[in-house]
């Protein structure tokens, strides 16, 4: 599994009576394998996984790895609140064909450290897929601890982690105590420059959904050391990538797809569609980023 490069967190797309909308959601993966990322991320937040019934995460996944054939790898989020059921979707993926597993802490119980270390380490072995760790104590409460990736060390198929605890300083944290043995992916939009400055070797990325090329000419830029150039467009970004932080992240992200014409709106309850000023503030934000877009060409830089 390469691991150095945009993942983009995908958006599941929905038809008017609600059911999912397989042309819209292909059409944007191939938007997002156009841009040149590495991967394709199922089942996340911004995948609305919660609302999903497990047949339709399934054939989701199914649909998706037929669809993309290998031209890049397909992971899974597995986000469980039972270690059985974790590996059981862990086993069933990797019989689908699925490439590799983005892993969460138990769901709505917080364990303490040999919990964790025990909960990773039983999933781990119950598959030779490579895993992803997702580390994010903001939302989800468990912080996945340096001492908790020393313990996990042995398990050689737990290969990288979505970095989301905002705190930049851990990217080194990482780096000094492990060095290359983790890869680092950065999973807040808005410290996308700051941790891959400072060494992260990807980006797990929201806004990458409404804005694939300008996300991988960013990454590319950062990564090529072109700083002057990696500033003008995430100073331009900036605004846009807040939007990812906040709690309705969903439906802020998915009007921004439908606004650049790779995506719908539409949510499941308890979700619901923006109206009102709420709209009108976050439309007027996002048309403001699309008037001012940067135009890629002008920084001699690979998209796609």
């Amino acid at each position: 599994m390469n691991w150095n490069g945009v993942l983009p967190a995908v958006t599941t797309k929905f038809t008017a009576d609600g059911s999912i909308d397989y042309k819209l959601f292909f059409d944007n993966v191939e938007e997002q394998i156009s841009a040149g990322v590495i991967g394709i991320i199922l089942g996340g937040t911004l995948g609305e996984s919660s609302v999903l019934e497990d047949e339709e995460k399934m054939e989701l996944t199914s649909k998706t790895i037929a669809y993309v054939k290998g031209r890049v790898p397909v992971v899974l989020n597995i986000a469980e609140g039972s270690t059985r059921k974790a590996i059981a979707c862990a086993q069933a993926a990797e019989r689908m064909g699925v490439d590799a597993l983005m892993l969460l802490p138990p769901m709505r119980y917080t364990p303490d450290h040999r919990e964790l270390v025990t909960y990773f380490a039983e999933v781990a072995k119950s598959t030779k897929l490579p895993i992803m760790i997702y580390n994010n104590p903001v939302d989800y409460k468990t912080y996945v601890t340096l001492d908790v990736f020393e313990e996990l060390l042995p398990y050689e198929n737990i290969q990288a982690v979505k970095e989301s605890t905002r705190d930049v300083s851990n990217v080194t944290r990482m780096i000094t105590r492990f060095g290359d043995r983790y890869k680092i992916l950065c999973g807040v939009d808005t410290l996308t420059m700051e941790c891959l400055t400072m060494g992260a070797h990807g980006l797990v990325a929201g806004l990458v959904c409404a804005f694939p090329k300008e996300t991988v000419v960013l990454f590319n830029l950062i990564k090529e050391g072109k700083t002057t150039e990696a500033l003008e467009i995430y100073r331009w970004f900036l605004p846009l990538l807040e939007l990812d932080i906040h709690s309705k992240l969903v439906q802020y992200i998915k009007l921004a797809e439908e606004m650049t014409g790779i995506g719908s709106a539409k949510v499941r309850a308890p979700r619901l569609e923006l109206v009102g000023e709420e709209k009108a503030k976050i439309v007027k934000l996002i048309q403001e980023g699309i008037d001012s877009r940067p135009v890629l060409e002008n920084y001699n830089i690979l998209v796609g």
